[in-house]
C-alpha cells in the first residue's frame, strides 16, 4: 500500500528548502538537528528517492525535491485552511496586502482555496512594494498587511524571520571580482544588510541590474546578469549559489487596521496567514 505524506515531515521538508540549511530549519522548528535528519531521511522513504543535495554550506533541492516542493507547500496551506474554516462561519469582504515576495508562494493559491470553500466571502489581494501597502493601508482598502512592519505606523501584532538565500544566473562565476549583482530598485529596505554582508566578507560588487519587481529580478537571474538576494521560496529551480557571504534573515511582520478586533472574517484571514509564514 501506498505510504501517506505525513505533514509533520512536510513541514520539516519546506522549512529545511526555504531556509536552506538543516540547522536553520531545526532552529526555526524547535528540534534538535538530528531528529530533524531523521525526519528527513523517513520521508525521503516514503518518496524514494533523495530530496537534497547536503554539503557543507547547506542544503539545495533535487529533481525529487524540485518536483514535491509545490505539492507540500500545497498540503500544508490546506492543512491549515482546513483547520481554521472548520473553527468558524465567516462572511463579509477583506482587504490583505502582502509584498510581492510573498505572492509566488503559497500563500496566494491558500487565499484563493479559503475564498472558494467560504462563498460568503470576498478576499482582495493587494501586492506591492511597502510604501504602497501603506497607502493601502492608510485609505482603509486593506484590513491586514503582511510586509516589513517599518513601513507602517501601527505597530505589528507579531513578526516572523525568514532567511535570504543567493540565487545565481547561468555562467555566473560567483568568484569574479566585482560581484555583479541584480538589485531590487530603492525604496527596498533589504537592500542594505545585503551589500553589509558583501562588504563585511571583503567582496567587491557592482550593481549589473535593478528592478521595483520580483518578475524583472527574476528575469535577470535566467539572463545570466548576476546573482541576487531572494526569500529561498522565490529561488528558480537550479539557481541556488554556494560559497558566497551568508545572508541576513529579513523581518515580516502582521498589521492590523484598528478597529476590527473581533471581526470573525478578519480574525480568520489573520488566522491562516500565521499558520503558514
Amino acid at each position: 500500500m501506498q505510504p501517506d505524506l505525513e505533514t509533520s515531515l512536510l513541514r520539516v521538508f519546506v522549512t529545511s528548502a526555504r531556509s536552506g540549511s538543516i540547522s536553520r530549519a531545526a532552529t526555526a522548528l524547535g528540534h534538535s538537528q538530528p531528529a530533524l535528519s531523521q525526519q528527513l531521511r523517513k520521508l525521503e522513504r516514503a518518496v524514494g528517492n533523495p530530496l537534497f543535495h547536503r554539503t557543507a554550506a547547506g542544503v539545495s533541492l533535487t529533481k525529487s525535491g524540485e518536483a514535491l516542493l509545490p505539492y507540500a507547500e500545497r498540503i500544508l496551506a490546506l492543512s491549515a485552511q482546513a483547520l481554521t474554516v472548520a473553527r468558524k462561519t465567516v462572511s463579509g469582504h477583506c482587504g490583505v496586502g502582502l509584498i510581492e515576495d510573498l505572492t509566488t508562494a503559497a500563500l496566494p493559491q491558500a487565499l484563493a482555496d479559503f475564498t472558494r470553500t467560504n462563498p460568503e466571502v470576498t478576499l482582495e489581494l493587494v501586492s506591492g512594494p511597502g510604501p504602497a501597502l501603506e497607502q493601502a493601508f492608510a485609505t482603509e482598502r486593506i484590513h491586514l498587511a503582511l510586509c516589513d512592519p517599518s513601513y507602517l505606523r501601527e505597530p505589528p501584532r507579531w513578526t516572523t524571520r525568514l532567511p535570504l538565500t543567493w540565487a545565481v544566473g547561468p555562467g555566473i562565476d560567483t568568484d569574479v571580482d566585482p560581484l555583479p549583482l541584480i538589485l531590487f530598485s530603492q525604496p527596498c529596505r533589504w537592500r542594505v544588510p545585503v551589500l553589509d554582508c558583501l562588504e563585511a566578507a571583503g567582496r567587491n560588487w557592482r550593481a549589473s541590474f535593478e528592478s521595483t519587481s520580483l518578475a524583472g529580478v527574476q528575469a535577470a537571474v535566467r539572463a545570466g546578469l548576476g546573482v541576487a538576494a531572494l526569500l529561498s521560496a522565490n529561488l528558480e529551480p537550479g539557481t541556488t549559489a554556494h560559497g558566497l557571504p551568508g545572508l541576513p534573515d529579513v523581518e515580516l511582520g502582521l498589521v492590523r487596521r484598528p478597529g476590527t478586533d473581533g471581526d470573525p472574517l478578519v480574525d480568520t484571514v489573520e488566522e491562516l496567514l500565521r499558520r503558514l509564514v
